[in-house]
């Protein structure tokens, strides 16, 4: 992977390493993170360490970790999943995990270099995603990073005993355009 980095927002993304399993777990554990997933499961080091073994390793995920650009300080991760390669899609998924990173703008950054990675490196043509419905912080940033709303599935899910609606929201690699008729 080369080097994705946006000076405006101060972030550059890396790949990520075992040696980030205690951040991540201890981020994805966090409340502010957790009730934005659908999994909202608690994480432990044994079950990262068995999604790097069975999904990075195994190529069905890239997972990057978002990072400042000043002092490499790791602020937050940003990963595609279920890497189709038949039909060039993957799923998009995003955590800022540093409570004074939030809000700054640094995921809607993160997501324009995930897509330019994704349509770039891996050829991909379209990269999803799905977000609760009644996260309209986020909905605003995947927007302004490129992702249009296709569809609002109602009560697609179920968290903590309430139905929930899930928005899906895709954005298409530009370089596959077709020509307007």
């Amino acid at each position: 992977m080369k080097r994705y980095e946006d000076r405006e927002a101060g972030i550059y993304l890396r790949l990520l390493t075992h040696d980030d399993t205690d951040l991540i777990v201890a981020w994805r554990n966090q409340d502010a993170v957790r009730k934005n997933f659908i999994y909202q499961e608690l994480f432990t080091r044994q079950g990262h360490e068995s999604w790097i073994r069975n999904m990075i390793e195994t190529g069905r995920v890239i997972q990057t970790v978002i990072c400042d650009v000043a002092g490499d300080r790791p602020l937050g991760s940003v990963y595609i999943r279920d890497i189709d390669r038949q039909h060039n899609k993957a799923e998009y998924g995003i955590f800022i995990g540093e409570e004074d990173a939030r809000g700054r703008g640094i995921g809607t950054a993160a997501a324009k270099l995930m897509l330019r990675y994704c349509f770039e490196e891996e050829g991909l043509h379209r990269i999803y995603l799905r977000a609760l419905s009644d996260n309209g912080r986020a909905i605003r940033s995947y927007e302004k990073a490129g992702f249009l709303r296709e569809a609002c599935l109602r009560d697609d899910v179920r968290i903590d005993g309430k139905y929930c609606d899930i928005v899906w929201m895709a954005a298409l690699n530009p370089a596959d355009a077709s020509p307007d008729i």
